[in-house]
């Protein structure tokens, strides 16, 4: 049987048909708004038997040549049943069309293709979130979502013995402030974090106060947060995982 009203398929693998296209072929003479509005008082519930969507349709008098329409995604049996109440020839060549569909649908060589698109899909959204989980499969995700923030030494310590990048406060630290993680300049705010990656949630900063003999200094420890973690990790790695010291 040829193809009388074209169909898809939804999220749920069930079969759709637009509302619009039904209502073209139908050749209902009712505005469609009017009527689908009349069809859906034969007790038919939205997003159940129904989803209403938004679609292009070009239109000159339009803002850039497209306007924005409403149209309705028909399960099939709600389209089998508008078909036969429109009580016509095309109303009943449509029914006898999504009648054909079903039993195609319901076949054994469609359930087996349709499990095995499933499984294809499985397979895709599976490779997707791979690729999503990446920069945490060195260091885990429970990390960036922590609020373990560390400072620069034991973070230092932490990347040696679990990934053996042989970096050391120190050398850590400089990196940090040659990449421009920390402020190099002198002064009370030497080695802090700059603002743009405490904003960012990479770093913040533990408050001190330091007894002097000539009165008390405020000073700040750098921390950072299980996200900054696992950001600079992979840029670590990337740059020292060759080196042997």
């Amino acid at each position: 049987m040829d193809q009388l009203i074209q169909t898809a398929t939804n999220e749920q693998g069930e079969i759709i048909v637009s509302g619009r296209e039904l209502h073209e072929f139908l050749g209902i003479s009712t505005k469609y708004m009017d009527w689908i509005k009349r069809m859906f008082d034969y007790g038919f519930t939205e997003n159940v038997d129904f989803t209403v969507f938004l679609k292009n349709e070009p239109d000159v008098t339009a803002f850039g040549g497209i306007r924005k329409i409403t149209d309705h995604a028909l399960k099939l049996d709600m389209a089998k049943e508008i078909s036969m109440i429109q009580r016509n020839e095309k109303g009943k060549q449509a029914r006898q069309y999504f009648l054909h569909l079903e039993r195609l649908w319901n076949s054994p060589e469609m359930v087996i293709k349709r499990a095995m698109d499933f499984q294809q899909q499985k397979i895709i959204q599976l490779e997707t979130q791979i690729q999503e989980d990446k920069p945490y499969t060195k260091f885990g995700r429970v990390v960036a979502i922590s609020d373990g923030a560390v400072n620069i030494g034991t973070f230092a310590k932490m990347i040696y013995e679990k990934h053996g990048i042989n970096i050391g406060r120190n050398k850590l630290m400089a990196w940090l402030r040659d990449n421009g993680y920390l402020i190099r300049q002198e002064g009370a705010e030497k080695n802090l974090p700059k603002q743009r990656y405490i904003e960012n949630g990479w770093f913040r900063v533990r408050p001190a106060i330091i007894a002097r003999t000539d009165g008390d200094v405020q000073k700040g420890t750098p921390l950072i947060t299980g996200k900054g973690q696992v950001a600079l990790l992979e840029i670590l790695y990337k740059e020292f995982k060759n080196e042997g010291a």
